[in-house]
């Protein structure tokens, strides 16, 4: 007994895939939006070390301490 393709199932199997690949090409994308946030929130972070470890931020409050 031979096993026969219908073009139906072919065809309905493709479609299927394309649907698949489309889902997974807008996670993606979802997903390479979340990633560049994360970058920019390491960026900000990464900054606020440098400046910190530099001491470029004025501690005011040692300032107002030491006044008085």
């Amino acid at each position: 007994m031979s096993k026969l393709i219908r073009l139906a199932d072919v065809i309905d199997d493709k479609i299927r895939k394309e649907k698949e690949l489309e889902f997974y090409e807008k996670e993606l994308r979802k997903l390479h939006q979340k990633m560049a946030v994360l970058r920019q929130e390491i960026d900000v972070t990464n900054i606020i070390i440098d400046l910190v470890k530099h001491e470029k931020v004025r501690d005011f409050k040692k300032e107002f301490e030491d006044k008085n």
